[in-house]
């Protein structure tokens, strides 16, 4: 493999502004492709824009906090390359291997994480948050509270951990979920074969629209964050056809506060929730 492709991932951390490019890139392509090809006609409470403007605030929180994560992400990662530790190490990988292995081992920890929220009663009360959005565009991909993103942090330094993935693979990955967030996420239609073939391997947006169903048991299904294989492996794939589908929760947070910052970032707090 091309060694500057490797030199590029591999000093990408380095440089905030343009894995932020990369970001707002991202969403402005799908944002404007919600409008060209929208799934649904979403009727915003407000404006889109306000709507977005919520979201955007949770955004902030969350690129905080990764930064003060990306710290101990880029010291992890170097301790398994000088200790030779990780599964990359024993097995003695090759470049192409190793981004493989680093890859799906970060991508399962998005899908592990995932799981565990929807199935621990506590930690659930932080990922309400994300699926409280009654209006899933582009935006809602941003949508985390900083409790969840924390427990993210956390899932991946440990999946760096038994992997060793070193820092190009974590780079590579890290720029695969943003881009699939934002696909996955936004409001638009796919002719529903190529959305289909697509989820055999990645994660389409049709298949992540049907976590965001109101109803369980199809929020408790589809945890995957860029690769569809987990669901599928431990049987957490279902499906539902798009004009089926309704946003936000029938119970744990309500509809009408789905815009409220002040809501939301005391919901995990407060007592006597479902």
């Amino acid at each position: 493999m091309n060694n500057s492709f490797i030199e590029y991932f591999q000093s990408l951390e380095q440089r905030p502004l343009e894995r932020l490019g990369l970001l707002v890139g991202g969403l402005v392509f799908f944002w404007i492709l919600e409008g060209a090809i929208p799934l649904v006609k979403l009727s915003y409470k407000r404006t889109k824009w306000q709507h977005a403007a919520v979201n955007f605030s949770f955004t902030v929180l969350h690129l905080i906090l990764h930064t003060a994560l990306a710290v101990l992400i880029i010291q992890l990662s170097d301790w398994c390359r000088s200790a030779s530790f990780g599964i990359v190490y024993w097995s003695q990988a090759g470049i192409v291997a190793t981004i493989l292995i680093g890859v799906l081992a970060l991508d399962f920890s998005s899908w592990l994480v995932h799981w565990v929220m929807h199935n621990q009663s506590f930690l659930w009360r932080f990922h309400v948050i994300h699926h409280s959005d009654t209006k899933v565009d582009v935006t809602t991909g941003l949508r985390h509270h900083p409790g969840d993103s924390l427990l993210r942090g956390i899932f991946f330094l440990l999946l760096i951990f038994l992997s060793g993935a070193p820092m190009y693979t974590v780079m590579i990955y890290q720029t695969l979920v943003v881009v699939s967030t934002a696909f996955t996420h936004a409001n638009i239609s796919l002719p529903k074969k190529a959305d289909k073939a697509l989820s055999w391997l990645l994660v389409s947006p049709n298949m992540h629209k049907v976590h965001h169903h109101w109803k369980q048991p199809y929020t408790d299904s589809n945890y995957g964050a860029v690769f569809s294989i987990w669901d599928r492996l431990f049987c957490t794939w279902t499906h539902l056809p798009p004009e089926e589908i309704r946003y936000g929760l029938d119970r744990y947070y309500a509809a009408e506060k789905d815009e409220s910052i002040g809501d939301l970032m005391a919901f995990p707090f407060r007592k006597n929730k479902e």
